[in-house]
This record gives C-alpha cells, structure tokens and sequence, in this order.
C-alpha cells in the first residue's frame, strides 16, 4: 500500500513545478543608481552641505549612506530622486551608498576635500602630458583626483552627463590626461592645503562663450533670442527645425549665388550626374588634383552613393563625412541632414529614421570654400553611414563633383547647433547636468574664439559667470580667468589689436567683481603656437588667485596692474598696485610696450620704473588722451612685480 503523506507531498511538489513554469517571474527591480559626476575615487567639497542625486525605479524608496551619515528619499514617477546631506569635514576614504528594493550599489573611496570646476576649449583642454616638463613631473598623489566630462552637445537641458566617467587619482600613468592647467593649479593647491582634492574639467577645443551660457541667461541679449528659438526648436522637434535650416540655407544661397536655385536641383537623388567628372577628395580641391579649382574661391557639389540591404537601412542612422573646408549644406536621398561652418570640424550627421533605404541611397554635398581651399578635406576611409549596432559602412563609391559658382570672401551663418560656435549646448551637457555638485572655485581659460569680437566678449564673460553661479547655486563662488596669451603677428608699430582688446575685455570683467581674479599670461605665451605648453606657470598663476579669492589668504591675487595715468609737467606718471615691493625690468633699464595715445594716433614713449610707479618720459605731449601698454596680439613684455608675476596688459584714460 502506498504512503498516502508521500504521495500527497510529491502532488503538491508537481503543481509548485508546474506553477513556477507557467507563471511569469517578478522580474527584480534594478539597483538605484547615481548621477554619472558620481564614481569610484571621487572628491565631495567640505564644509558644504552635500547634495547627491541619481535614478532609480519610479517611486522607488532610496536610502543614501555616507559617513556615517543617513538620508532617505522617493524617487519621482519619471524615476530621478535627489537628496541633501550634511556638511562634512575633510577626510576618508569612505564608501557611497543608495540602496533600494531590496538592492544597493556603493562607490569605494569617495573623499571630502576641495573641488574645482574647470572649464574653456582647447589651452584648457590641453592635457598634461603635453606641457613642458611633464615627463619628469607627473608624481603620484592620492589625494589628488580629476574626472574630465565628455564633449557633449544637446539642444536641451541634459539630467544628467554622459557616461561612462572615470574618477582618477593621480598618478604618473593618469595624469597625462589631466587638462594641464587645472592639473598644476590643484597640485598647487592640494599642497598647500593638506586636503584631498578633486578637478573636473569640461572644456571642448575651439568652441565660442556662448555655447557655454545657459539659454535663460543668453536669451537676456536680443541679438540671440531668434537664434534660440531655433534652439528650442531643435530640442522639442528636430524635424521642424531642421527643415527651418533647411529654408535659411536656401535663402541665404538664393541671395549670394544666382545660380542657387537652378543648381538646389542637384541635391535631389533622381538627378543624373553622369556627366560630373569623377574624383577621390582627400584633402582640399586643389589638393585632390580638381584642376577646374585649382585657383578656385565658392561653390562646389559633390555627390556620391551607397547601397544598403533592407536591415543595413533600418539601422543606418548617421552620416559621417570628415572635416570640410569650409561650409557645407548635405542632403541623403533629398534630405537635408546637416551643415557646418568651421574647417576642422568632423561632419557626423545624425539621419532621422525612415531617409535611408532599402537599396542605392544618394548623398550630396554643396560646399562653399570660404576662402581657405576648400572641399571635402577628410581621408576617404573616414566616410561612411554608421548604424545603431556600431556597424560603419564605408562610403566607397566614386564621387561625382561639379564646379559651381565663384563666390570670394563669404561665410555662411552657422545654425545655433552647430559645434564650435553653437549657443547654449555645452551648458546643457556639459555645465547644467553638474547643478548640485558643490565647488570651491571655477577657472576659465576661453577667449581664443571670441577674439573676433572683444567688445562683445566685455558682454558675455559676466554673464557666463552669472549664469555658472545661478547654476551651482553658488553666488559668491570664486572665479579665476586664465587671460589669453600672445600669440599671432609681432606688432613694429602700434596698431589696434583683437586679442589686446579681449585681454582687457577679461580684465575688466574681473575688476568688477568682487569674487573673480585674473591670471595674467601675457609673457608665457609663443607667438607661433595658440598653444603654448608651459602650462604649469599658467596654473600655478591662477592658484595664486584662488588663494587670495577661495582661502581668503592676505596676498594679491596677481601682480603689477596699473591704477591710473596722471601728468607731471612732461612726463605722465602710471601708478600700479600689487607690485609686490617695486616694480622691475628685465634686460632692460627700462620697460617696453608702454605707448601714449592722441585719440586713435599712439606712438610708443620710454618708460622707467620707480617704486610702483612708471614714468613716461617725455609722453605728455599735447592732446594725449590714453596710454596702452603690452597692446599687441603678441607682445614683448619685461615689467615684473618683485615676485616675478608680469605687470598686466591695460588701457587707461589720462588724468
């Protein structure tokens, strides 16, 4: 007889089989996760209360642990939760904890200390390995970490950074990859301080001060509102704007070219260029032998073509194309897709799904050379249709081209997206998204691509700090501007100058706030190279500034600058603070660059230095009304305070 308890047992075990097959298993709720700023080996500033953020499932309860300390929130229905925390002191390592249905993730190594915001394009940008004396000078530091945020556009307000992002503690193989400036400024810093400290920098070579002000604050100056209302457009609905830049384009070109409308047709894929001569562009048109524009200055087109089989084409998402000298309108199959307006930027198109198909797909390219060569500058190999699983489908077809019309001496205005001179899309990738990470102090090294327009620049570099400030919701933070160093034409005569009238541009702009310094690098820079590498003076100038500014120490923030211009019989008298014990020159027993100014008319005047004051021998001449000094793009300078700091660039009305 069979066991009856046995039996009933192996029943009930059958039926839990049976329901554990056919029905559908929880599925289990993923682990909270932090904001991307947050990692392994990051730095928190001390002494402020923490704010720490990051995502999980709607409606989640997260609890944050750190320190010792505890702080509970709900995530909101779209999934982001946000909590504060208290202040803490100096110190760790300590582990970074969000924990939630019943799972956590924990960053390792997290320490309290200083951190900096580092931002600017490309002499900012510049990495360490590259400055001078970087391969004998990158030691260890644990208490030194840097994190650098990825070059990122967005036409909207971005949540959070792209990842992934790496926290690093300093060492001889990391450092190299540091921005050298906001590496030596930190160390300088970190040295003195005796407390962990944490740089991140987000800088993007070449790019404008416009792209790194918020949209709400730009929008303050009219001149841009329209401009970001395309923005705006973009963000909401790409398509509507594109097919908006789309129309610009094509009325811009109707208005310069008088063949514009005619030619419009050969954008469309049905057009029949088997008549267009053939070429391989790899550098400029004259470089890829076009003789035809050899000498050429305007417009171009080139067309080609690829096939996709019908899953290539349902992937197929991006169009790149290489750098193109100069401007350039590209369509796929009769669409517009994009168009730049700098040289050395890379054309990678995103394509809106449904353009490419199944099939021979046409791509055209108008160019306008704008006066520097001109064409598709790239290497062959560079071009392609990349898709959504990573595949690059090379652009091997030949390229058709046909000479259009000779146009010299003109620029196409560049869509508000458009890298490097695009408005407000660094601020909302690389600047907004770190809203809450609190910092000691900001530095800035930008200017190189606004020296264009100087007075304008007096306008914007306010208002990006306001802006920064508004953002972090710090009103008083500490800023420092890196001020732009020689570079260009050696003058032999005064002349006006862009890159002085930026220099003071800065300058001014630090005079008139009470929570800005200015490190002045008119005397490091090289004539030849918008990229000079003694970069480790440059930082150590700026931690001088932070010194007096974020750690309130008794010191000027700079050297030499000049107060006032005062007559004395024949001479003029230029009074400077901050001379640091007198003022000195080298090689010299006298000081160059000083010129004295009737209206626009200047002559350059001897100077000689005494105690902190500089006397213009002879330069009260009738009518005088200013006097510049170090008024060059790349002066020769040999002013010096007593600790060696330059005496800064100026232009002065006389007394």
């Amino acid at each position: 007889m069979k066991n009856p308890s046995r039996s009933r047992v192996a029943g009930l075990f059958f039926l839990a089989l049976v329901s554990s097959i056919a029905a559908p298993v929880a599925a289990r709720a993923a682990p909270p996760a932090f904001a991307a700023i947050f990692g392994d080996h990051a730095v928190l500033q001390r002494g402020e209360p923490l704010t720490v953020w990051g995502t999980a499932d709607p409606g989640q309860r997260v609890s944050v642990s750190l320190g010792g300390e505890t702080a509970e929130t709900k995530a909101s229905p779209g999934g982001a939760w946000r909590l504060a925390m208290p202040a803490m002191a100096a110190g760790g390592p300590h582990r970074l904890t969000v924990s939630g249905g019943g799972a956590a993730t924990t960053l390792n190594d997290i320490m309290i200390g200083d951190v900096y915001l580092c931002g600017g394009q490309s002499n900012m940008a510049f990495p360490a390995r590259l400055s001078t004396g970087a391969w004998s000078d990158l030691p260890a530091n644990p208490d030194l970490r840097f994190v650098n945020v990825q070059n990122v556009s967005e036409a909207a307000v971005q949540g959070d950074l792209a990842r992934p992002l790496a926290w690093q503690v300093v060492s001889p193989k990391t450092a190299g990859e540091a921005s050298a400036v906001c590496y030596y400024m930190a160390r300088a810093l970190q040295q003195r301080q005796k407390v962990p400290v944490g740089f991140i920098n987000s800088s993007w070579g070449g790019t404008t001060i416009q792209g790194w002000i918020g949209a709400s604050s730009l929008k303050t100056l009219p001149a841009y509102a329209k401009r970001l209302d395309a923005l705006a457009d973009m963000a909401s609905n790409p398509a509507k704007a594109m097919a908006g830049e789309a129309r610009r384009h094509q009325q811009w070109w109707e208005a310069h070219d008088p063949q514009a409308k005619a030619q419009r047709a050969w954008s469309a894929p049905d057009f029949d260029d088997a008549a267009w001569p053939a070429v391989t562009p790899a550098g400029s048109w004259k470089e890829a032998g076009i003789a035809a524009l050899a000498d050429f200055d305007g417009s171009a087109w080139f067309r080609t073509s690829v096939t996709l089989d019908e899953a290539q084409a349902r992937a197929a998402n991006k169009l790149q194309l290489g750098p193109i000298d100069t401007y350039d309108s590209t369509w796929v199959n009769g669409v517009r897709v994009g168009g730049g307006s700098t040289a050395w930027v890379w054309r990678d198109y995103p394509v809106p799904a449904g353009v490419f198909k199944p099939g021979r797909n046409v791509i055209a390219v108008h160019v306008l050379s704008g006066g520097t060569g001109g064409g598709l500058t790239g290497q062959p190999e560079h071009r392609g249709v990349s898709t959504g699983d990573g595949k690059f489908i090379a652009l091997s077809a030949p390229w058709k081209y046909q000479v259009g019309t000779r146009l010299k001496g003109l620029s196409i205005p560049p869509a508000p997206w458009d890298i490097p001179t695009s408005l407000s899309t660094l601020h909302n990738a690389m600047i907004a998204p770190l809203a809450g990470y609190k910092f000691k102090l900001a530095a800035w090294y930008q200017g190189e691509s606004n020296a264009g327009e100087p007075k304008e620049y007096e306008t914007l570099l306010p208002l990006l700090i306001a802006d920064w400030r508004k953002t972090f919701g710090q009103p008083r933070l500490p800023f420092l501007v890196a001020q732009l160093s020689s570079f260009g034409a050696v003058a032999t005569k005064p002349a006006e100058s862009n890159w002085a009238r930026l220099r003071e541009a800065q300058a001014k702009t630090v005079r008139n706030d009470a929570h800005a310094g200015l490190a002045v690098t008119i005397d490091v820079g090289d004539r030849a190279d918008i990229h000079p590498p003694q970069k480790a003076i440059v930082g150590e100038r700026l931690a001088r500034a932070a010194r007096a500014l974020a750690y309130g120490e008794a010191i000027a923030p700079g050297g030499p600058e000049a107060t006032g211009v005062t007559r004395a019989g024949e001479d003029l008298l230029v009074k400077f603070k901050s001379a640091g014990g007198g003022l000195r020159t080298y090689s010299a027993g006298h000081a160059i660059g000083f010129e004295a100014c009737a209206g626009a008319e200047c002559r350059y005047v001897l100077a000689a230095p005494q105690g902190d004051t500089v006397v213009l021998k002879g330069a009260n001449a009738p009518g005088t009304t200013h006097v510049r000094y170090a008024w060059a793009d790349a002066p020769f300078v040999n002013l010096y305070g007593a600790e060696d700091l330059p005496a800064a660039p100026f232009e002065l009305e006389v007394r």
